[in-house]
C-alpha cells in the first residue's frame, strides 16, 4: 500500500386518496402565475421495485399510479434513493409538491442541477412526515430536478404518487430522442463493480497514488518513499515491507515461473516487515520495471488488487447499503490502511452513526466515515496529508454525487483532476 503520492513529497401500502392534479397553469398564493414544469417529462430513478412502479408514474397525469424504490441492500430498503426529472432546459423552480405514499422519506432534499451531476439544494428536511409536502417560495434554477431521499421512515423504502414542480415557465420541450427509462437501476446508478464505475475508481485512486489518471501507466512504478515500508511499486503501491509485494511476486511466479522477479523471492521474504533493501539492491527496481512489460505481471497486479483490496472493500460497503461513492471511500481506505484498517475505521464510525443499510442517513454516515478516516491518517506521519479525503471524496459527497456520475472535478495535493465521460 503506497502511503502518499510520490509527488507529495420501497413499497408503500394502502390506497391513496384521489389526488386533484393541478392544471398546467395555476395561481400561486400571491396571485402570480405558476407553470407546471414536470408532468410528462423524462424521469430516472435510482431503483424501481417492479415494472408496475416506474419512475415515470410520478410525473404522469394519472391519480392512481406511483413510483416505488427497489427493495434495497439485503432487503433493508432504507438507504438513499432518488428520482430525477429532466425539465428539458434550465428552469426557475419556485414550488415543488410531493405526494408520498405510505413509504415516505423522513429525510430528503430537493435539488437542482444544470448538468445532472453537480447539485444544489433548494430544500432539505430531516423531519418529513409523509402525505403531501407543498414546498413554496423555493429559490433555484436548473434543467434537472431531483428528489433525494436519504432516510426512510419505514424499512420498505420510498414511494411517491406524484412529483410536481412549478415555476414561472413555460416549460421547455424535451427532445424526442430522450427515451423514457424502464424498470431497474439505470447505468449511472450502478455499483462500483460495473466497468465504467470501476474505471472511475481506479482513476481516483491513481490521482492520489500516482499523480495521474492513467493508472495503466503505473505497473512499472517503483521507488522507496522513505516511509518505513521499503520499496513501493505498481498500480496501488505494493510494498516490500508490508507483505503485499511478496504475495504479489509469489502469485506472479506461480503463473509465470521463469520471470525476472522470481530470484528475489528469498530477499522479499527476508525484508518483509522492515524497510530494508537487503538482497534487493541494486537489481530489483530494474527487474520490476522489466516485469511490468509482461502482460502476465500486469494481469497479476490487477487480479491481486481486486482480490486483496477492491472486492473485500466493495462487498463491505454493499453490506452497509452504500452507493458508488461510499464503496469507493471504503476501497481507498483499504488501499492506504489495508482491509483490517478499513474495518477499524468502519467500526469506529458505526459506533457513532448508523449505516444506510441499518436505516441511517447515507450523507451523515459517509461524512462521519470520512472524518474518522482523516483522523486515522493524521495519526500516521506518512498519511498526514488528508487531501485525498478532504478535497476529493468530501467534495464529491458535498456535491451529492453518491453515484460517481461524471463530470466530476477534485483536487489531490494541489493538483486538479476532471473526468468528463
Amino acid at each position: 500500500m503506497r502511503t502518499r503520492s510520490r509527488r507529495s513529497m420501497a413499497l408503500g401500502g394502502g390506497i391513496a386518496a384521489v389526488l386533484c392534479i393541478p392544471p398546467a397553469v395555476s395561481l400561486a398564493a400571491g396571485g402570480a402565475t405558476d407553470f407546471l414544469l414536470s408532468v410528462g417529462h423524462p424521469v430516472l430513478a435510482s431503483s424501481t421495485l417492479t415494472v408496475a412502479w416506474l419512475a415515470s408514474s410520478a410525473v404522469d397525469e394519472a391519480s392512481g399510479t406511483r413510483w416505488a424504490s427497489g427493495a434495497g441492500v439485503s432487503g433493508a430498503g432504507a438507504g438513499t434513493e432518488w428520482l430525477r426529472v429532466d425539465l428539458g432546459a434550465g428552469q426557475e423552480v419556485t414550488r415543488v409538491r410531493l405526494h408520498w405514499a405510505t413509504a415516505y422519506a423522513k429525510s430528503y432534499r430537493i435539488q437542482l442541477s444544470d448538468n445532472g451531476a453537480t447539485w444544489t439544494d433548494a430544500y432539505r428536511t430531516a423531519d418529513g412526515n409523509g402525505d403531501v409536502d407543498d414546498l413554496r417560495d423555493l429559490k433555484g434554477r436548473g434543467r434537472y430536478l431531483r428528489v433525494l431521499a436519504t432516510q426512510a421512515a419505514k424499512p420498505s423504502g420510498y414511494s411517491l404518487w406524484d412529483v410536481r414542480a412549478y415555476g414561472p415557465g413555460p416549460a421547455s420541450r424535451v427532445p424526442e430522442s430522450y427515451k423514457a427509462p424502464g424498470a431497474g437501476v439505470p447505468p449511472e446508478a450502478a455499483d462500483l463493480t460495473a466497468a465504467p464505475k470501476k474505471e472511475t475508481a481506479m482513476e481516483l485512486v491513481s490521482s492520489a497514488e500516482n499523480s495521474t489518471l492513467d493508472w495503466r501507466s503505473e505497473f512499472g512504478y517503483i521507488e522507496d518513499l522513505g516511509d518505513g515500508r521499503g520499496y513501493t511499486g505498481g498500480i496501488v503501491g505494493f510494498c516490500s515491507g508490508t507483505g503485499d509485494m511478496l504475495s504479489l511476486v509469489t502469485d506472479y511466479t506461480s503463473r509465470q515461473p521463469s520471470n525476472v522477479l522470481a530470484p528475489y523471492l528469498p530477499a522479499l521474504r527476508a525484508v518483509d516487515g522492515t524497510d530494508s533493501h537487503k538482497g534487493l539492491d541494486p537489481g530489483f527496481p530494474a527487474a520490476w520495471r522489466a516485469a511490468a512489460k509482461d502482460p502476465v505481471f500486469r494481469k497479476t497486479q490487477e487480479d491481486f488488487r481486486d482480490r486483496i483490496y477492491f472486492n473485500p472493500a466493495v462487498r463491505l460497503a454493499q453490506t452497509d447499503g452504500l452507493r458508488a461513492l461510499g464503496q469507493f471511500a471504503y476501497y481507498d481506505a483499504a488501499v492506504v490502511h489495508g482491509v483490517s484498517g478499513l474495518r477499524s475505521i468502519r467500526e469506529q464510525t458505526l459506533r457513532a452513526r448508523k449505516a444506510p443499510g441499518q436505516g441511517g442517513d447515507e450523507f451523515v454516515y459517509l461524512s462521519a466515515f470520512l472524518d474518522a478516516r482523516a483522523a486515522e491518517m493524521r495519526r500516521e506521519a506518512a498519511h498526514s496529508d488528508t487531501t485525498r479525503v478532504d478535497t476529493a471524496q468530501r467534495v464529491l459527497l458535498n456535491d451529492s454525487n453518491l453515484d460517481l456520475i461524471p463530470p466530476m472535478t477534485w483536487q489531490v495535493y494541489g493538483d486538479t483532476y476532471t473526468i468528463n465521460r
